[in-house]
């Protein structure tokens, strides 16, 4: 398994963030690395302890946050967790997952507004996702064997020990260096032989490690699959897609096949794994929910407007009413959200009525539908209808989110206060609520809370600096505001800032 460190491909963070990895891998290996409650079935050969590997992903995810392809969309990111979730209780049910490793990981889904088919995960238990894969994968047991694999990387430790091994073989790379320098003067073409010899070297013992590594995530990630409740055989049909994708003329599109190579080997080892006489797991269809799910993504990931209208103009097409209903459902949540895109208020609500009609006895996709309505109607500024698909009480965080925004349109912010404050209690690294409840909080006439949750916002993406700079303008406006001034806030901003202020220091040493 490889590192991948962009959203968009070779972007600006593939340039830094090697520098990045490498000032925090010169500090991570002055530490003594401890023992892990659990081998890893490789072994445990990393010089890294699972402190230095979560700060350098916390480094890297600082990076990661700021790419502008980074998305947190509500819908996309709870369908995606509701799959996340199950896998990470199988992995810690079946001792993979060690109380160590769970305690100090972030466990962390980052999605990205790429088209590319990639997944990848990150030192400290980060892993992000393209909406371009999201929007391939047929069913849910598809993505789930893409999310199994990776948290299998992470469980093993394959990017420790993946750092260790390549640090190991920088001896013999400076080895081929320093041998190819003694030999220019006597023979040029000698000297780039010894070069480029020492490089291959250790660019297939590099190789053959990984390979090692991507089995073993097939194999753990594969044993997660039925604990958590979905078919294994989504680890074959994954496989079988990823295996048509191979023979075409690869154009970039797939990117997850250069960094997971895909091996006859490693299909065979799948395949291996149905008991042999036994019937093969069938994998779950492809459900309504799934198909508006993935539509939804591949409009998210930015196709251009001439593709955004031939999704709009496809329900329209002749024989479309003799498709499978997945394939309508998902043509018609694209054709909404398409028109909701580009601000098309009354095709959105003419495509999202059809799908309605659609889903009226799959209560999973009537819920997208809602969803997507009160999406449209906020853009519309109809704030009533907007309220009225989103029930009101429930928990969950798309519907909270959209309440949110559709109460403060319609200048009620006051009701949703209490189910944010919860929200962030529970889920303190939440970026996106934390902000919400600061235009929740400025529009009730709370400044210093206002100040306050933006600065949580900031800090919950690792940006200290910014999280300090609000923090002092809190403390700054308690000073000044007297007696009105709320002294429980107050405090909690003091105590916050100092938090800050050292882990501002934590982090410009480590620069």
């Amino acid at each position: 398994m490889r590192l991948l460190l962009c959203f968009r491909g070779q972007t600006l963070l593939s340039q830094s963030l090697a520098v990045v990895i490498a000032g925090a891998l010169a500090c991570a290996y002055t530490v003594a690395a401890t023992a892990q409650p659990s081998l890893p079935t490789l072994g445990d050969s990393s010089d890294l302890t699972t402190s230095a590997e979560r700060r350098l992903g916390d480094r890297i995810i600082r990076e990661l946050y700021r790419d502008p392809d980074y998305i947190d969309d509500p819908v996309v990111a709870d369908y995606v967790q509701g799959i996340w979730q199950p896998l990470m209780a199988a992995a810690k049910a079946r001792g993979e997952l060690s109380a160590e490793l769970e305690e100090r990981f972030a466990w962390e889904l980052l999605l990205g507004r790429d088209r590319t088919v990639n997944a990848f995960a990150l030192p400290g238990g980060y892993l992000g996702i393209h909406l371009g894969l999201i929007g391939v994968v047929a069913t849910r047991d598809e993505l789930a064997s893409v999310l199994a694999h990776e948290l299998s990387h992470v469980t093993q430790r394959h990017i420790s020990r993946l750092v260790t091994q390549q640090s190991k073989q920088t001896p013999l790379l400076l080895g081929a260096l320093i041998l190819g320098a003694l030999a220019a003067s006597k023979n040029p073409g000698a000297t780039q032989a010894l070069v480029v010899g020492g490089q291959a070297l250790a660019m297939q013992n590099q190789l053959n490690f990984s390979r090692d590594m991507e089995r073993e995530a097939d194999r753990i990630g594969y044993g997660l699959m039925a604990p958590a409740g979905f078919a294994p055989q989504g680890f074959v049909s994954m496989f079988d897609k990823l295996q048509q994708a191979n023979r075409l003329n690869d154009n970039g599109s797939w990117p997850y096949l250069r960094s997971h190579p895909l091996t006859t080997e490693r299909m065979a080892d799948m395949q291996s794994r149905i008991p042999p006489g036994s019937t093969p797991p069938v994998a779950g269809p492809t459900t309504l929910e799934h198909a508006m799910v993935a539509a939804r993504a591949r409009v998210l990931s930015n196709p251009g407007v001439d593709t955004l209208r031939q999704w709009i103009a496809e329900p329209q097409g002749i024989g479309f009413a003799g498709q499978p209903p997945q394939r309508r459902a998902a043509a018609l949540y694209a054709a909404a959200l398409g028109c909701h895109q580009l601000r098309d208020a009354a095709g959105a609500r003419a495509a999202a009525r059809k799908l309605d009609e659609l889903t009226r006895a799959d209560p999973a996709a009537r819920r997208l539908v809602r969803l997507l309505g009160a999406e449209i109607e906020l853009a519309a500024d109809d704030a009533a209808a907007a309220l009225a698909a989103v029930p009101e009480g429930s928990t969950r965080r798309p519907e909270l989110v959209l309440r949110t925004q559709a109460l403060l349109k319609a200048g009620r912010a006051g009701d949703g206060a209490e189910a944010l404050q919860t929200w962030v209690a529970n889920h303190p690294k939440d970026a996106t609520v934390w902000q919400l409840l600061a235009s929740v909080w400025q529009a009730q006439g709370q400044s210093l809370r206002a100040i306050r949750a933006e600065a949580e916002a900031h800090a919950a993406r690792y940006d200290y600096a910014a999280a300090v700079d609000r923090f002092k303008a809190g403390q700054e406006m308690a000073r000044r505001g007297g007696a009105a001034v709320d002294h429980i806030e107050a405090s909690i901003v003091d105590t916050r800032l100092r938090a800050m202020e050292s882990l501002l220091r934590e982090q410009t040493a480590e620069r």
